[in-house]
């Protein structure tokens, strides 16, 4: 064999390999695109380059594999849904118990699945794996809740703190609970649920001093997500005394 059919040879492998290797970095980056949605431009809008980005997503399914991230068992399901129905009854008369009870449940049910709940921009990127298209929810609600702890949330910002809270408290529960309901979660569904405007409140006539509540618009600051939940039901406005 000559050697300059060796040379093509070898520059044929090359070309080979190139091309696989491009094929197979596109076929990557399409899969991090698709899992992570809106997480993922938020990344290379926010990084020095598209491949620390995605260097960045890739390390957090690494990180989030050697978890020990588990599904609820239908008990806890049934639970943990009985409890959300308890403080959602609570927003009526208390919005801000309410949404600091809707954010403890929430870490409850993350810890129950095996997240670390310790530091929060872990919690954001250990979650943005499984539950990428609800993590623009929570980052709403948490912050929803800071304001509310320091006094400035206004009645309003508590009602879409707990409709973001319940987006990513239902994900958590786990896609499959809504095709496979065990029976104690229909028995707490079929409970008036003031959220969904089951159970009638009584509200007072507003006088020429009260100012109307805002309806329900999305934050000027929430991106779209790639499922959004758009059909949540407002909850009802706070029982004015």
């Amino acid at each position: 064999m000559s050697s300059g059919t060796i040379v093509i040879i070898i520059i044929a492998i090359i070309v080979v390999v190139a091309i696989v290797a491009a094929v197979a970095y596109e076929a990557r980056r399409r899969r991090l695109r698709q899992r992570f949605g809106p997480e993922y431009d938020r990344l290379v809008e926010e990084g020095a380059s598209r491949r620390q980005a995605e260097a960045e997503l890739a390390a957090r399914e690494r990180r989030v594999r050697d978890l020990d991230i588990r599904p609820l068992s239908p008990e806890a399901q049934a639970r943990y849904t009985g409890e959300w129905t308890a403080v959602q009854e609570r927003f009526v008369d208390a919005p801000q118990e309410a949404v600091a009870a809707a954010q403890r449940l929430v870490v409850t049910v993350m810890n129950e699945r095996g997240y670390p709940t310790e530091d929060t921009e872990q919690v954001l990127a250990d979650l943005s794996v499984e539950h990428a298209r609800v993590l623009d929810h929570y980052r709403s609600a948490y912050g929803i809740s800071q304001r509310a702890a320091d006094g400035s949330a206004s009645t309003e910002d508590l009602r879409q703190a707990m409709i973001h809270y319940r987006a990513l408290f239902q994900d958590l529960l786990g896609a499959e609970t809504a095709a496979s309901e065990p029976v104690a979660v229909r028995e707490a569904a079929a409970t008036p649920d003031p959220m969904n405007g089951s159970e009638p409140v009584d509200v007072a006539e507003p006088t020429a001093d009260d100012e109307p509540l805002a309806d329900h618009e999305p934050l000027a600051d929430d991106e779209p997500l790639a499922e959004p939940v758009t059909s949540a039901p407002d909850l009802p406005r706070q029982r004015r005394r």
